[in-house]
């Protein structure tokens, strides 16, 4: 299908006089309308229709842009269906910054009609994405009844029964992605030593979600970098990563929270001149606080925020580049490795996790097809776009699948939420993790019980 025939409205516009997109004109001549990007724009694959995919999607705000389009209902529906999952940035020969056009796109469409990034959502959604999940506290206590519904057995019989089908869609629908909770300790020490000598001193970012729903990660970071020679600075005061009110169109919001962050990685003795590094274990957080530079250009912290991104480092990035210690204990599986768009498109790390997990004894690292096609979470988008992201999910299992792995371990948490759910529902079986949590389990021997389990 050429750029002609776009399946939208194609008249002139009335030329209208008004705000327009903060959008540098000269990043969308950058596009050479190659087609490149398509076989990688999961909404693309999905529909194979051009206006879904990242060059159609420039054809369009190129065309609003020039007043020569009208910003309708169609044009919006094929700009909200993109997961900005910039996979279209790693294809393209060009290096078209799609990012920055359509962050700020969608940010122009707020401006004409605001908070249109949550009207699909119902007020516990939306209460639940601005007033609980950016905050990790309460992310523990909004999950206590499920803890306690899995461990007296109450979530089984209300499966069972088909008591869950009463609740409301949204309100099962969130259920239905929660893995089976492990206990929460209630946080870290705010200091941990090295084991051995002392090779580097970092601090650990924490997250929000993350940290409420798969704790044992973040234990199992902190303890692979013990492990690995690194004092570890966990620091009280800080705060969510700003990504989902930033992708939300709400920057002050995000500023705020990112301008927390700044504060509490240099203070009581941890300067940020002396970390070796800022470790983060989340891939839609770091390539958010990678981008702080960007939120704080122009402002009196803008000099600040360069040395705290400077630190800023993907735990396993962070451990190859330090030189690993080797882990001895076996895991005898057979397994393969998902690339979350926010640590493979946006920070371009996709060697450094399997490089790690092919040193783990035993374990068998086989290649997935369509590694680097979204899995549809993208953040919020599975409560935003359910539709598409459904359909994304199960493409991305079936590929799981495929490749007959035990295991599928990957570097985000919003990944690991998605394949888990759909997983459950064909093969309850496969182990899905993050990629620290295999290493940790090679160091210490402390087997999982979804590998205790398969022994």
């Amino acid at each position: 299908m050429t750029m002609a025939t776009l399946p939208v409205k194609t008249e002139l516009a009335t030329v209208k006089t008004g705000p327009q997109p903060k959008i540098d004109y000269e990043l969308i001549l950058d596009c050479v309308h190659c087609g490149l990007c398509t076989a990688s724009c999961p909404t693309y694959v999905i529909t194979g229709n051009e206006a879904d995919s990242p060059r159609g999607r420039i054809y369009l705000m190129r065309q609003v842009i020039d007043q020569k389009l009208e910003l309708d209902e169609t044009v919006k529906g094929h700009l909200d269906t993109c997961l900005n999952c910039r996979a279209c940035e790693t294809a393209c020969p060009s290096g078209v910054q799609y990012g920055k056009l359509i962050e700020p796109f969608r940010e122009f469409l707020d401006s004409k009609e605001p908070h249109r990034a949550f009207k699909n959502l119902n007020l516990l959604q939306k209460f639940m994405m601005l007033h609980i999940f950016p905050y990790s506290w309460r992310v523990r206590v909004a999950l206590l009844p499920a803890r306690l519904s899995q461990w007296s057995g109450a979530d089984w019989l209300l499966r069972k029964t088909g008591a869950l089908k009463l609740l409301p869609k949204s309100v099962r629908s969130m259920y239905d992605m929660l893995p089976r909770l492990k206990p929460h300790g209630g946080g870290l020490p705010e200091v941990l030593f090295a084991e051995g000598t002392r090779r580097a001193r970092v601090a650990l970012f924490t997250g929000c979600v993350a940290d409420g729903i798969y704790p044992e990660t973040n234990y199992a970071t902190a303890k692979v970098l013990q492990k690995n020679g690194c004092d570890v600075w966990i620091p009280p005061t800080q705060s969510c990563c700003g990504a989902l009110h930033y992708h939300s169109q709400m920057e002050h919001e995000a500023k705020q929270l990112a301008g927390k962050n700044l504060t509490a990685f240099n203070r009581d003795g941890f300067k940020l001149e002396e970390l070796d590094a800022i470790i983060i274990n989340a891939a839609g957080c770091g390539a958010m606080v990678k981008d702080y530079v960007h939120l704080f250009q122009g402002s009196n912290r803008e000099a600040e925020s360069k040395l705290f991104v400077s630190k800023v480092k993907d735990i396993t990035e962070f451990l190859v580049k330090l030189g690993p210690v080797k882990p001895t204990y076996p895991l005898r599986i057979r397994a393969t490795y998902h690339d979350a768009c926010h640590l493979r498109h946006a920070q371009q790390i996709s060697s450094p996790p399997r490089q790690l997990l092919e040193m783990i004894p035993g374990l068998e690292l086989v290649p997935l097809p369509e590694s680097e096609l979204c899995c549809g979470a993208a953040g919020s988008y599975n409560l935003t776009q359910p539709e598409m992201s459904e359909v994304l999910g199960h493409r991305k299992c079936d590929n799981v699948r495929s490749t007959k792995a035990s295991a599928v371990f990957m570097g985000n948490i919003g990944c690991q939420l998605q394949i888990a759910k759909y997983l459950r529902e064909t093969d309850p079986s496969i182990w899905v993790a993050h990629t620290i949590d295999a290493l940790w389990a090679s160091y210490s021997g402390e087997m999982p019980s979804e590998l205790r389990k398969k022994s």
